[in-house]
């Protein structure tokens, strides 16, 4: 039984909560409470495995909170918003802070019964993060990045790296892209995120990276030095129109209970552009990603997943692995060299071997 604390300063969201996760046969909310300070009393009283928290809060808001906790006393933390401007760059904060997932709450239109479901998972995948883990294992024996000069520029322009995460991928994502030099392939990124804060995170890692991020758009060009994310609530895949690569964007129904999907972007660059692509799996909950990481594989491509010891969650890298998609097993301080040395062809003999 997974025990839950629900943080919010509402009393209408707090019963809510409450009763439709008690519902859940894997779920007890043992506590509920109004503010940062009720919380900690609670924490201590009731040792619950998971936290749900807001951001806005009276006395202390939910970002202060939550970096006290991890400071002094970590737990699982899933961030339970809603999508505004600074709501969506708090919940980000957050993420960095480490709380493991965010979800968004209802908004004007949107079915509740979705984000309950939304929630749940979260709160699951949650309860399963190891949030001992060593993202930079192996930093000091890591690779060196290639150095992208012009010539090997003009050799790479159509070689894609295609990134897929979930539970504890922000971070991950996060610290591949700001290893990656300006002039990298392109890379195309989906993470599991809700509607309103995929912009948001663009625009947090393009002003941390030399590459240019940016939220997917439909028909945006493929290409080098530009790191597209997939916006939330849309599938991404990748077409071809005459000599360039286009980014399509459609609302197809979700697959393994997420829009977008890795497994959607992994198959149609599997189709779009077989072996002059990478395909990498980091962090993640459930199997999205497992069965498109096996087709890029089958049709040429390089493979790579994050290892157990780095990841968050392992199951999304776990299922490829099992699958026989991986080419490579990686801590993830070793990801972004390995991933851009298959990407411009510097091993292209070791990758055609894999």
């Amino acid at each position: 039984m997974i025990r839950v604390l629900v943080v919010d300063d509402s009393a209408v969201v707090r019963t809510i909560l409450k009763r439709e996760l008690d519902a859940e046969r894997d779920i007890e909310v043992v506590g509920v409470a109004e503010d940062a300070y009720d919380a900690r009393e609670q924490i201590l009283r009731l040792a619950p495995d998971v936290i749900t928290l807001d951001v806005e809060m009276p006395r202390m808001n939910g970002i202060d909170f939550l970096e006290r906790l991890m400071m002094y006393h970590p737990l699982p933390v899933v961030i339970f918003s809603s999508v505004t401007a600074p709501n969506s760059e708090a919940a980000l904060q957050a993420l960095s802070l480490g709380a493991v997932e965010v979800v968004a709450k209802p908004a004007a239109g949107t079915d509740a019964r979705v984000v309950m479901q939304q929630l749940v998972r979260a709160i699951r995948a949650a309860a399963a993060a190891n949030l001992g883990h060593e993202p930079d294992d192996g930093a000091d024996s890591r690779p060196e990045m290639p150095l992208i000069n012009p010539a090997l520029r003009a050799r790479i322009r159509q070689n894609v790296i295609a990134i897929g995460a979930s539970t504890g991928g922000p971070a991950a994502i996060e610290r591949v892209l700001t290893a990656m030099p300006a002039g990298s392939p392109p890379i195309l990124i989906v993470q599991h995120m809700p509607a309103g804060f995929t912009n948001a995170f663009a625009q947090r890692l393009d002003a941390r990276c030399e590459m240019d991020v940016r939220e997917a758009r439909d028909g945006d060009r493929v290409e080098p030095n530009v790191a597209l994310i997939a916006p939330g609530d849309r599938h991404m895949t990748v077409v071809r129109r005459g000599e360039e690569l286009r980014i399509a964007l459609n609302d197809g129904p979700p697959v393994h209970h997420a829009r977008p999907s890795v497994d959607v972007l992994f198959h149609s660059i599997a189709k779009t552009l077989g072996a002059e692509a990478v395909g990498v799996l980091l962090t993640g909950m459930g199997s999205d990603g497992a069965a498109g990481m096996r087709t890029m594989r089958d049709a040429g491509a390089h493979t790579i997943a994050q290892d157990e010891k780095s990841c968050v969650v392992f199951s999304m890298p776990e299922e490829a692995i099992r699958r026989g998609g991986a080419c490579d097993v990686l801590p993830l301080a070793h990801i972004p060299a390995a991933a851009l040395n298959a990407a411009t062809s510097i091993m292209l003999g070791e990758v055609n071997g894999g």
